[in-house]
C-alpha cells in the first residue's frame, strides 16, 4: 500500500504544503518560518541523514530523516505526514521503516527525538510507539512563548 524511497528535489513541492500553519510547521521543522519552502528543507538536510519519503500511488505523502548518529544512538526529524493522510497508518509505516535504517544502516541500539509539549497528538503517537520520555528542555520562541522539548526514545534491539 505505502512505499518509501529517498527524497527526490521534485518532492520539495509536495512536502512544502504539508504543514497546515505555523503550529504543525514547528512540530517537524522547528527551526524555519512558516510557510515552509523548498529552500528551507534543502538547508535543513544539508545536516541530516537518509531523508525518507513515503509514497501512495506514487505521490509523496510523508516526510522524515535521522540525523546525529552517535555510537549506539541516532535521532529521528521533520516527520510530518499530508494532512489527508493523518490518521491512516502512515506514520507508523515511516517509523517502523525508518527504524530499521537506523538499526540496520548505522548500527545504533535506540532511536531519539524531541516532541514539543504543545504537540499533544505526536506525544500520545510516539508515546504508543514504544518511545518514552528522558529529558525535558525549554527553547525560547520569537513570539516571546516559552515551548519545551521533551527527549524520547525507544530501544531498537527488539525490532
Amino acid at each position: 500500500m505505502y512505499t518509501i524511497r529517498e527524497l527526490k528535489t521534485n518532492d520539495l513541492s509536495s512536502i512544502c504544503s504539508f504543514p497546515q500553519n505555523e503550529e504543525e510547521l514547528i512540530f517537524s521543522f522547528p527551526k524555519v518560518v512558516f510557510p515552509l519552502t523548498p529552500d528551507q528543507i534543502i538547508e535543513t538536510i544539508t545536516s541530516r541523514l537518509k531523508p525518507t519519503v513515503v509514497l501512495h500511488n506514487n505521490n509523496v505523502i510523508a516526510f522524515a530523516c535521522l540525523y546525529d548518529v552517535q555510537e549506539n544512538t541516532c535521532s529521528l526529524g521533520n516527520v510530518i505526514v499530508s494532512s489527508e493522510y493523518r490518521g491512516k497508518g502512515v506514520a507508523v509505516f515511516l517509523l517502523q521503516t525508518i527504524s530499521t535504517i537506523a538499526k540496520e544502516e548505522y548500527k545504533v541500539e535506540t532511536l531519539q527525538l524531541v516532541c514539543q509539549n504543545i504537540n499533544t497528538r505526536g506525544l500520545i503517537f510516539y508515546k504508543k510507539q514504544g518511545f518514552n520520555p528522558v529529558d525535558l528542555f525549554w527553547n525560547q520562541r520569537q513570539s516571546g512563548e516559552y515551548v519545551v522539548g521533551i527527549r524520547m526514545q525507544k530501544s531498537l534491539i527488539s525490532i
